[in-house]
């Protein structure tokens, strides 16, 4: 009788060890498991911490004009730029032991075990901040247990590799709050119109109710569930010491004012010049598409926001809506290449190709203050003279030749001087400059001034019969305006990525390419352009806007059959127009011709209003005398007209004009006509 209890006693016996051993060995495989799970994240490293987010553009005075996102909204903020309030009311709401625990709340697990199985289905939730963050950067929702485990796993490598204040920043900047909102900043603005640094306790309470459930707890949507949410958070607030119960009555009674609009960019600001920074961010900072569009990038720019808009205003105002043509302005600081200002078409919906930056056109005459900077670093002098008359030319052995013409086959018919050629646009003049330098001179002078378009060397490359970009002659300018340092346009001045680190700053140290003393010389010669003074067998080409002109400016103008252009600059700012047709269609209405001409006036005026007049500053090496416009020589008192021209010291003319003396005989033998010759003039006598 008493083996039976015996027998029981041993089977119980060995039954207890069995247990004992596997569950030790159970346990045993399970710290393995365990360590080994610990040991191969941190193998892994920290998991990258990169969510979508909007790339912002600033403009100059570090105003937004324009983002970029793929219809959600987000803006990274870091915990400095976001209210303690909204904070304390997150932390407290949805996980009261985030700055104790190691990623997960066992207590908080075991009581929502119990919850669902009271309630027989899942009615509480375990998650933890970090667990939280962990899904929403690398896994999507679904009830799966491969997910679950991945969220396991990304929980233990952030609190492992990252900080507290780190994981917090990153939920707080990754959670849903509802209509596109994503994260704390695009939330506030989207809601109450602020900053996330600005918020009221009242509103970061309400605020940090909607991510239980952003479509039932929007204040928009269902506001008496959305106040409800918000005493529970209050609530939690008080419960863990954030506020006093005084502060959370007083938040419960606030009336809150909603916005309920994405404020941040409402309408994008200078289209084509924000397409021109996106490329520049590719071709010069070598950043890529998804980075450029959901990098989380800050971008600021050049952009002067009152010179866009004048230009924008001007170029809409000028040209009639109903007019086919097209049009295209840049405007530069001369002194640095930042581009202040571009429109590269009238209207950027209906046509998004950018006409300042793509579009290759021939420049016409604009290409003839290259040619004569060459010229001066040749020998020639703004008195040099060259016959103006109807002129064939033979190259190429006699096998071609080439009759250029003047605008409206006017001609001097006699000598002019290189001063008087650039101010009415004299071509003859130009192709023999050009053809006496060579015509490889102009192409790599062309390319000293920044242009990298391909130029031909042919003859009427004197005229601009190459096709260049906008962008390009305007940058030429810069140079010559600037006292000949390289610059190039820069649109963009610093770029920020979604931490705040700075991974671009333009700085350039200026670099002296061209000669100052003729750059400054050239520039005195494009004033002309606009000195009835210098009038000869025309007006000067400037004289239909000299009027309109209250500054010193000097500049050129051009034009093809299809192709109208006008650069000009003072020492603040450079700006050139085209205006022309896509298809390059013939221009061929009067008024259409003027429009180049009318715009830069017009956008030289009003956007330098205000700003006290500037004069070119002489450099040390040059010297300016007054002389006879028609004779290039020293002007008398007898000379009808007299203009104070500059030129390099040494290269002045010593002659005094003895046409205008009463009783002159100005017949001389063919040997003193042969003396009197200068020698570029035998050189080109071939060519008249």
């Amino acid at each position: 009788m008493e083996l039976i209890p015996s027998e029981r006693f041993k089977r119980t016996t060995k039954y207890v060890r069995a247990f004992i051993i596997l569950a030790t060995i159970g346990l045993t495989i399970l710290f393995v498991l365990l360590l080994s799970l610990l040991v191969y994240a941190k193998i892994l490293g920290p998991p990258p911490l990169v969510v979508p987010q909007s790339t912002l553009y600033y403009s100059d005075s570090g105003n937004v004009i324009g983002e970029t996102d793929n219809g959600q909204k987000r803006y990274w903020a870091g915990m400095e730029s976001i209210s303690p309030q909204l904070i304390k009311a997150t932390v407290a709401v949805e996980d009261r032991q985030f700055y104790t625990h190691k990623g997960f709340d066992i207590k908080r697990i075991g009581g929502a075990i119990l919850a669902d199985i009271r309630a027989r289905s899942k009615v509480q939730g375990a998650s933890t901040i970090t667990q939280q963050y962990a899904r929403n950067l690398f896994l999507g929702h679904d009830k799966t247990w491969t997910r679950k485990f991945n969220e396991a796993f990304y929980t233990i490598r952030l609190e492992m590799n990252y900080s507290k204040k780190e994981i917090l920043e990153g939920y707080l900047n990754t959670i849903y709050y509802g209509h596109g909102a994503y994260g704390a900043q695009a939330a506030s603005q989207y809601y109450f119109g602020k900053d996330a640094k600005d918020l009221t306790l009242s509103e970061a309470s309400m605020l940090a109710g909607i991510p239980k459930g952003p479509s039932n707890y929007s204040p928009l949507d269902n506001l008496e569930k959305a106040k409800s949410r918000q005493q529970i958070v209050l609530q939690a607030m008080k419960n863990k010491n954030y506020i006093s119960e005084a502060n959370m009555d007083k938040a419960l009674q606030t009336a809150l004012t909603l916005k309920g609009e994405h404020g941040t960019v409402t309408n994008k600001t200078a289209p084509y010049f924000q397409d021109a920074v996106k490329q520049a961010l590719k071709s010069q900072l070598h950043i890529d598409d998804r980075t450029i569009e959901l990098g989380g990038l800050k971008v600021y720019t050049t952009l002067d926001e009152k010179q866009q808009d004048i230009a924008e205003e001007v170029l809409s105002t000028t040209i009639p809506k109903s007019s086919d043509i097209q049009a295209s302005i840049v405007a530069m600081d001369p002194g640095t290449g930042e581009v202040r200002a571009l429109v590269g078409g009238k209207n950027y919906t209906e046509s998004p190709f950018n006409r300042a930056t793509q579009a290759v056109r021939q420049p016409g005459s604009t290409m003839k203050p290259l040619l004569y900077y060459s010229a001066l670093e040749n020998g020639f002098t703004p008195s040099t003279t060259l016959k103006s008359e109807t002129t064939t030319f033979s190259f190429d052995d006699g096998h071609s030749s080439y009759t250029p013409h003047n605008y409206n086959h006017q001609y001097a018919e006699g000598e002019i001087t290189m001063a008087q050629a650039i101010a009415l646009s004299d071509n003859i003049f130009a192709v023999k400059t050009h053809l006496f330098l060579g015509e490889q001179s102009l192409v790599d002078t062309a390319h000293r001034f920044g242009i990298t378009s391909k130029m031909d060397a042919v003859p009427s490359l004197a005229l601009g019969t190459s096709g260049v970009r906008a962008i390009e002659m305007v940058n030429a300018y810069s140079i010559l305006a600037n006292g000949g340092k390289k610059v190039e346009p820069i649109f963009i001045k610093r770029v920020e990525n979604q931490k705040g680190e700075v991974i671009f700053d333009h700085t350039k140290k200026a670099e002296q390419i061209l000669d100052a003393d003729k750059a400054f010389v050239m520039t005195e010669m494009l004033t002309g352009v606009f000195d009835e003074t210098l009038n000869g067998y025309t007006k000067v080409t400037g004289s239909t806007i000299s009027s309109q002109l209250t500054r010193p400016y000097a500049g050129k103008s051009g034009s093809t059959s299809t192709d109208s252009w006008m650069i000009g600059y003072t020492p603040q700012l450079v700006a050139g127009v085209w205006t022309g047709y896509d298809q390059g269609k013939k221009i061929e209405i009067p008024a259409e011709k003027s429009y180049a001409k009318k715009i830069w006036a017009s956008y030289m005026e009003k956007g330098l209003q205000g700003q006290p007049p500037k004069s070119f500053k002489e450099t040390e090496n040059v010297i300016g005398v007054y002389v006879n416009p028609e004779s290039g020589k020293l002007a008398t008192k007898a000379c009808p007209a007299s203009r104070l021209t500059y030129y390099v010291k040494g290269t002045e003319p010593a002659e005094y004009c003895a046409e205008h003396f009463k009783g002159k005989n100005s017949k001389r033998t063919p040997k003193e006509e042969e003396q009197k010759t200068p020698w570029y003039k035998k050189v080109l006598k071939p060519w008249g």
